[in-house]
């Protein structure tokens, strides 16, 4: 049986305060709880109606499928909710591709990102403090396990940028053509805010601007989505350096 404190405590953490007052964070579902058993994350609980998962059997607890619905945010849950204890913050590597994130609100633009920051090999994702949190349980869930592959930082964006080495690239409409432009195998590429783009103060930090061309006629879209962005973004970068 779940405790009325049990219960308390997993619904705080469906908001940030209560994530950032605990130290804790929500996985749901059995791929990605599996995927964070399998990393460096620490599990602080687990409660699942199954007996399907290698953990210390102190920190597992069987409960019923109504009970699981009670402390569940999914309208379908599947088979368990698990509580993870958040890591310490490591800080951005100083080489290498990394991405920034500049005020990105939507929890399933920022979970898409993480995926594929993962699957393009880019180790450091790096977000700026008006950026919804990673640990936001429907960011988590988008991750599908990614976010245990890949470092998220939190950062003053601007202190950060200006402290950079690399060349800082911009996803701007008036840029360079991203797919007949010189591309390095290194530096930060900046994208911004799902309705405003990359706000004034980090334009001016930017040293290369780049655009990802509109090929329709009827040039009514304004912009793509940033996710979708950072997916052709990728791989372009990621086919100049095999290229290379």
């Amino acid at each position: 049986m779940l405790s009325k404190n049990q219960i308390k405590l997993i619904k705080s953490l469906s908001q940030k305060k209560g994530r950032q007052q605990n130290g804790l964070f929500i996985v749901e579902g059995i791929k990605g709880i599996s995927e964070f058993l399998k990393s460096d994350y620490n599990l602080k609980h687990l409660y699942t109606t199954e007996s399907i998962f290698e953990a210390s059997i102190d920190l597992i607890s069987e409960i019923s499928e109504v009970e699981l619905k009670k402390i569940s945010a999914l309208k379908n849950p599947n088979t368990a909710l698990a509580i993870f204890e958040i890591p310490i913050e490591i800080p951005s590597q100083d080489n290498g591709l990394i991405v920034a994130l500049d005020d990105v609100r939507d929890p399933g633009n920022l979970g898409t990102i993480i995926r594929l920051c993962d699957w393009y090999g880019i180790k450091d994702l790096v977000c700026s403090l008006n950026t919804v949190d990673c640990y936001n349980s429907k960011v988590v869930q988008a991750t599908m396990g990614s976010l245990t592959r890949v470092n998220v930082q939190y950062v003053d964006l601007e202190d950060y940028l200006e402290s950079r080495k690399t060349e800082v690239f911009g996803t701007l409409l008036a840029g360079e053509n991203i797919y007949t432009t010189t591309l390095p195998n290194e530096g930060v590429i900046i994208l911004g805010n799902e309705a405003n783009g990359i706000s004034e103060a980090i334009k001016e930090k930017v040293n290369r601007k780049i655009t990802i061309p509109q090929f329709g006629t009827v040039k009514e879209t304004e912009s793509l989505n940033v996710a979708n962005a950072t997916a052709i973004l990728l791989s372009e970068f990621r086919r100049r350096t095999i290229e290379k």
